[in-house]
């Protein structure tokens, strides 16, 4: 059985994802958590996943393509990915700051 783990933010270096975009991750067996800085004029490129993905826009805009739509996320809005849908995100002019809930979690993130 695992033990409860505090994460002090300094034990959370943020680490380069796409460019742009810096992020840290913490895990457990079945959820993930992470988080993202992501400057502006960065875009994650279409893509998919087996993880759902709950993502919470904290400061700034992120703007989520999928199923021939396009809606922008301002602070404190919320958007749910199932699993294995398509989408793309992107910021515009201005940087944001986002978290994102996964399950399972994605391994190649820890």
């Amino acid at each position: 059985m695992r033990k409860i783990k505090v994460y002090p933010k300094h034990e959370l270096p943020l680490r380069p994802n796409v460019p742009g975009a810096k992020m840290w991750a913490v895990g457990l067996e079945k959820v993930m958590l992470t988080y993202f800085e992501i400057e502006p004029n960065t875009k994650f490129p279409e893509h998919s996943h087996e993880a759902e993905q709950i993502t919470m826009v904290l400061e700034g805009e992120l703007t989520f393509a999928y199923e021939e739509k396009e809606i922008t996320l301002k602070s404190g809005d919320v958007i749910s990915i199932p699993s294995n849908a398509l989408h793309s995100a992107s910021t515009g002019s201005k940087p944001c700051k986002a978290v994102d809930a996964w399950s399972p979690v994605r391994k190649e993130f820890l």
